[in-house]
């Protein structure tokens, strides 16, 4: 029997999506990418998974970049129109979906483990996790995306060193350098992340809809319009059931009961 390609979980509201390629240090070969593809879209489609974890299988690898073995007979168009168009739409997908997504981050994050990290909205890295871009080492540059995405999230020296450069960093390098959130020990990492994923959960998931949607594209817009959008959008919010039972619920001291409505 051979083993998925993807791992899918759900513990409560939480949904786990991992790897499974251990042998191969999770990397992501065309047919792994579309199966994570589908089971991302599942969760998505999921209504009672608020929150998305993204992890690898074992202890050492998180996501080891692409599949060299399979990239070293890739030509230029076949690339372009084929691995990279489902690279691209995967990651994007990732990156603009309504729920949260979170990064478990358990040990190598190269290449492409380091440019879907770019995509989740929060990182947890494990001690042992090592994160880079080295694609200028093998003659090519990051394209799934860690060209435009590092240079927006990171200082733009820094971005370009990470590139330009193409070495590794520690788990606590990339915490200092906004890359991450955290770092945490691997025997935690998950216990840490399904935490903070709970805690997340717990809130409005329409709520947390449009406020991703708000910091999405607000982060495309002027300033001038971007604050537009937000006194838009809180206001929007103010139409939800859920936003009058937090305060309501603030007023009268007790937990709030959101339904997503």
């Amino acid at each position: 029997m051979i083993d998925p390609l993807i791992l899918k979980e759900v513990r409560g509201h939480v949904g786990i999506l991992t790897v499974n390629r251990p042998k191969v240090h999770n990397a992501l070969s065309s047919e792994t990418l579309l199966a994570m593809e589908q089971t991302f879209i599942d969760l998505e489609n999921d209504s009672n998974v608020h929150v998305i974890v993204i992890t690898g299988s074992g202890e050492k690898s998180f996501i080891a970049g692409g599949d060299l073995a399979e990239m070293e007979h890739r030509q230029g168009l076949a690339h372009y129109f084929e691995f990279a168009e489902d690279v691209h739409r995967v990651f994007r997908r990732i990156e603009q979906s309504d729920k949260c997504t979170i990064a478990a981050v358990n040990g190598w994050a190269l290449g492409g483990g380091t440019e879907l990290l770019l995509c989740t909205d929060i990182r947890i890295l494990s001690e042992n996790a090592v994160l880079a871009l080295p694609e200028i080492t093998l003659g090519l540059f990051p394209g799934a995306g860690g060209t435009q995405r590092a240079i927006r999230q990171l200082a733009p020296c820094v971005a370009r060193e990470l590139m330009f450069v193409g070495e590794r960093i520690s788990a606590q390098e990339a915490v200092r350098i906004g890359l991450a959130n955290k770092v945490v020990s691997l025997a935690e990492l998950m216990t840490v992340t399904l935490a903070l994923a709970d805690k997340i959960a717990a809130k409005s998931p329409l709520v947390l809809k449009l406020l991703k949607r708000t910091l999405l594209d607000g982060a495309e817009m002027p300033l001038r319009s971007a604050l537009a959008h937000e006194q838009a959008m809180v206001s929007l919010v103010f139409d939800t059931l859920d936003a009058h039972e937090g305060i309501k619920a603030f007023l009268e001291k007790r937990v709030a009961k959101f339904n997503g409505t």
